[in-house]
């Protein structure tokens, strides 16, 4: 019996947000199908990934990481090389040394490296913070007028900042906002709300619903994510059809799997293998599950993920 195809698509679309200028911008969203479907309609903006550094290079990941980037020796040449990774569409940089309970660098410190970062690539940019909030307003604020024009990214607008973060780097200074919550729809929909009453444009939008490395909750995260595209596109719910972008490789890298040496244990083989395994997993469940954009820090990764996209789009 011949296969008859029965294309699933929907009057409804995720929008499309772009980041960064020229020929190398991105474009997240725009689909009108489920993740990945694309025997059922064309997706023609098809997910991307992007590459992590911090404001202290690359210091604190795994030795297989940094000896991607040996003989660079300032932040600038990093990030110069993270652009270069095949695969890789735009880079992240997270301000892990602006931490007050870490380094604690002053915020002209942390805009001067976003400076250097930005200066040294023809990549989109995305920008993350410390994670501390009072330390993040302050330092959102001040890169985001230093970038002024650079169409970045800047995440991450919470319930607790979403105010401040939205007025700042939304509307006084034109970039996109990066509105995150924790793995539920409800919380996910609301902080889009919120940031819309803010007066950023929907357009302006991108959703980090949270994540966590495959094996440990991931349910939650499929099932958060499932429900947020099944709103967006089945019933046309307006508020949850910004796209998604999610953080893999700060959760890949920080489970026993990717940090245990192959020392300590040595059944588990080489621990780069195991680091780059978790985070493709991880990273393909996500873009499974609904992400428009993936962020991971093994240049290895990078380059799997992309090609898996590739042969699927």
């Amino acid at each position: 019996m011949p296969f008859k195809s029965s294309p699933q698509k929907f009057n409804a679309a995720i929008n499309t947000v772009e980041i960064g200028s020229g020929d190398k911008k991105i474009v997240l969203g725009g689909e009108c199908v489920y993740p990945l479907y694309a025997f059922d309609a064309p997706i023609e903006n098809k997910p991307v990934v992007g590459i992590e550094i911090t404001d202290l290079g690359v210091e604190t990941f795994a030795d297989c990481i940094k000896e991607y980037y040996a003989g660079a020796t300032t932040l600038g040449e990093i990030a110069a090389k993270a652009a270069a990774a095949e695969g890789a569409s735009f880079v992240t940089l997270t301000f892990e040394g602006a931490d007050p309970i870490g380094e604690n660098k002053s915020v002209e410190e942390c805009v001067a490296a976003a400076k250097e970062v930005a200066d040294a690539i023809d990549l989109p940019l995305v920008i993350c913070g410390c994670g501390n909030n009072e330390k993040d307003v302050e330092l959102f604020n001040a890169v985001s007028g230093a970038l002024e024009g650079k169409n970045i990214l800047v995440m991450s607008a919470k319930e607790d900042t979403y105010k401040t973060v939205a007025a700042s780097a939304g509307l006084a200074y034109g970039h996109k906002v990066g509105a995150e919550s924790a793995v539920d729809i409800n919380l996910a929909k609301q902080l889009n709300v919120l940031i819309g009453q803010v007066g950023v444009n929907a357009a302006n939008i991108v959703m980090n619903v949270g994540t966590a490395a495959a094996g440990y909750g991931f349910e939650y995260v499929v099932s958060a994510m499932d429900r947020i595209e099944a709103a967006a596109l089945s019933q046309n719910d307006n508020m949850l059809q910004m796209p998604i972008i999610t953080p893999v490789g700060s959760q890949a890298w920080g489970v026993k799997e990717s940090l245990v040496s192959e020392a300590d244990m040595p059944a588990w083989g080489p621990q780069e293998d195991r680091g780059v395994n978790m985070e493709v997993c991880t990273a393909a469940a996500c873009l499974a599950s609904g992400s428009n954009a993936v962020i991971l820090r093994h240049p290895k990764s990078v380059a799997t993920v992309a090609a898996f996209i590739d042969a699927l789009m």
